[in-house]
């Protein structure tokens, strides 16, 4: 199976002595300059933009999977990062999962304005080739910057390599504004990129279509009277022909078993429209081509009894499914089993009842650390866009065409039949169906449902009384102390935090 490597190419894609990822200037620009030679130093620095997706799973899941109705954490006992999150806490503004979902999409920003500044017909004289490259390019661009609008609504837009100096000058966009650059960044790589894949892990014009559908959903939800992801327009239309041209382009259709969508021997199969390629190479080492989002997900007492290694969820915070999501299988759901282990047996071979997801636990394909799993991480699946297009078909009320896609689903899981799907019914399917993929808080803000649904939860779940009072202001985190300490008064905090 062909996958992307995810070298390391520092040497030439590095920050300057600036500690922040407001500074966009390499380090050498001497360095920089001797690299971009050839086809083959493209390739490369290509390949070291898709190593800035290494956290893009982990941000997912700890700040939308945790901070949805599926997870419920006490952390009575415990100080641990995600905790806070999950409990809609106020002080975030120094939380490490906060910061990093921020850091690391700049990292990314920075090596794709580097390559696009660097591109040119004399380094790589065929056009398509190149026309390839941009497009890739600016796809991973758009990327970046759709983690970020969704996190933090309007972040600083920075479009080409800029100096120390000038970075201190470029303030916070509007989400408008943001949106507008990830529109024209995907219109660009849809014109530009071929309509297959070069590579398992490479767009197509299909996958940018895929994510631009996405993105404009995303954009016709409810601003809440906030800053953040929705801006209350409806692109629905545009999002729709995206879809169906997804669906028409016959690249992707259903996988009968859903264990297969997942594992490691049967990855990049007709569900996965992009995701995140990992390699488990088998010799141990934090390489940077495997992921450590197995080890986030599973107790830290179950791994001394069914790990070669030591890690996992200490017990001062674990990270496990809530009791309403727990409820919400039906009988014979194979997506419960296969996504959660229930109970389990520790060293002392007692028997807990602490629940946690297992979904990418490939025990099949172990590796030597617990950084290294080699299970891939889906971004997009072709369920996925399946369902966001009956989402959107359910402006119009129920239809057929709507129970179609959803019975589809559950068919594979082994359920029967429902009709008259209304938007709760189809949002409760895909709650089961993508749990664990992070994807459950970002379709509850876009849907409108968040403020009444979690707060709904709560008052039934929140058995521990840790968690805050569900806002619009949480729909975002904030801006990290250290990006606002860079210079003072460059960026106004996101409200609601301290």
């Amino acid at each position: 199976m062909k996958k992307i490597i995810l070298i390391g190419i520092l040497s030439v894609l590095v920050f300057s002595a600036c500690e922040n990822e407001l500074d966009q200037a390499p380090l050498s620009n001497r360095s920089a300059a001797d690299f971009y030679n050839n086809e083959t130093d493209f390739e490369q620095a290509i390949v070291g933009i898709y190593n800035a997706l290494a956290y893009h799973s982990a941000s997912q899941f700890y700040l939308s999977e945790v901070r949805s109705d599926n997870v419920y954490i006490p952390g009575l006992a415990g100080v641990r990062e995600w905790i806070p999150v999950s409990n809609f806490s106020k002080t975030l503004v120094t939380n490490p999962l906060v910061r990093d979902a921020w850091d690391d999409p700049y990292v990314g920003i920075l090596r794709a304005n580097t390559v696009l500044d660097r591109l040119n017909e004399n380094a790589v004289p065929d056009q398509t080739t190149r026309n390839r490259m941009e497009g890739e390019v600016k796809f991973l661009r758009a990327f970046f910057y759709f983690d970020l609008v969704r996190f933090f609504g309007g972040v600083p837009i920075i479009d080409k390599l800029i100096t120390p100096s000038e970075a201190l000058e470029i303030s916070r966009a509007t989400p408008q504004a943001v949106y507008d650059f990830i529109v024209s960044d995907l219109d660009d790589a849809i014109s530009l990129l071929p309509s297959t894949s070069t590579a398992a892990g490479r767009p197509s014009s299909v996958v940018a279509k895929a994510l631009l559908g996405k993105v404009y959903l995303t954009m016709s939800g409810p601003t809440y009277g906030i800053q953040g992801p929705g801006l209350g327009v409806d692109m629905t239309s545009q999002a729709l022909t995206l879809f169906n041209d997804v669906i028409a382009s016959n690249q992707y259709g259903d996988v009968p078993s859903y264990a297969t969508i997942f594992r490691s021997n049967s990855e990049n199969n007709a569900d996965i429209v992009f995701s995140i390629q990992n390699i488990n190479d088998g010799t141990g080492g934090d390489k940077g081509i495997g992921t450590i989002l197995p080890t986030l997900m599973y107790h830290e007492a179950w791994a001394r009894v069914n790990m070669p290694f030591a890690g996992g969820v200490p017990s001062d915070g674990h990270i496990t499914p809530s009791n309403q999501v727990l409820n919400s299988f039906e009988a014979n759901d194979v997506r419960d089993d296969f996504s959660i282990l229930r109970t389990w047996v520790d060293a002392n071979n007692n028997t807990s009842n602490d629940a946690m997801i297992i979904k990418y636990l490939d025990l099949a394909d172990v590796p030597v650390d617990r950084f290294n799993w080699g299970i891939d991480f889906p971004v997009i699946r072709y369920t996925d866009v399946l369902m966001m297009k009956a989402e959107i078909l359910l402006k119009n009320g129920p239809s057929q065409e709507v129970d179609d896609i959803v019975n589809n689903v559950r068919n594979r899981a082994g359920l029967g039949t429902v009709s008259n799907v209304d938007l709760d019914m189809l949002l409760e399917e895909r709650r089961k169906e993508f749990i664990g993929e992070g994807l459950r808080f970002h379709d509850l803000v876009r849907t409108g449902k968040v403020i009444d649904v979690i707060n709904a939860w709560d008052a039934v779940d929140d058995a521990a009384a840790v968690m805050s009072p569900m806002i619009p202001n949480f729909i975002i985190y904030p801006i990290n102390q250290s990006q606002l300490e860079v210079k003072p008064g460059l960026y106004t905090q996101n409200p609601g935090y301290n």
